[in-house]
């Protein structure tokens, strides 16, 4: 899936640069663009009694974005585990590569304690790659 993102001003720094953090916050957009292509949202995770914190993340900064840009960020399901899964990014500006990544988030129940996917949740979760860099 590719979700666009206009960058405003508050995305940059003092420098006109997209801020390194607000990378994590495109993943984050992203992130929640993609269960709603896959017809639920987070409030579907809540009533299902999961939730999937973040417990690893990653960022490759390969070129800078700036004020006004318009962003390409595609999401994947990387990997699926019992309790765990990982979502793999690419944001790019046009056909340039500006920054790729991943985020883990393990899979909990109200208790706070780990637990499997739904199986009505986890059919509806291709594992798939990102095309290459």
């Amino acid at each position: 899936m590719i979700v666009e993102h206009r960058v405003i001003f508050g995305d940059t720094d003092q420098m006109g640069v997209v801020y390194y953090a607000n990378y994590l916050r495109f993943f984050e957009a992203a992130r929640a663009a993609y269960w709603r292509g896959q017809g639920h949202s987070y409030k579907d995770l809540e009533a299902a009694d999961v939730a999937l914190p973040v417990v690893e993340a990653h960022c490759r900064y390969r070129r800078p974005a700036y004020y006004e840009d318009l962003l390409a960020i595609a999401v994947v399901v990387s990997e699926l585990r019992g309790a765990s899964l990982t979502f793999s990014y690419q944001i790019r500006r046009g056909g340039e590569l500006l920054a790729d990544g991943w985020t883990r988030h393990a899979v909990i129940g109200a208790a706070g304690k780990p637990k499997a996917l739904p199986p009505a949740l986890r059919a509806k979760l291709p594992v798939e790659p990102l095309p290459p860099a």
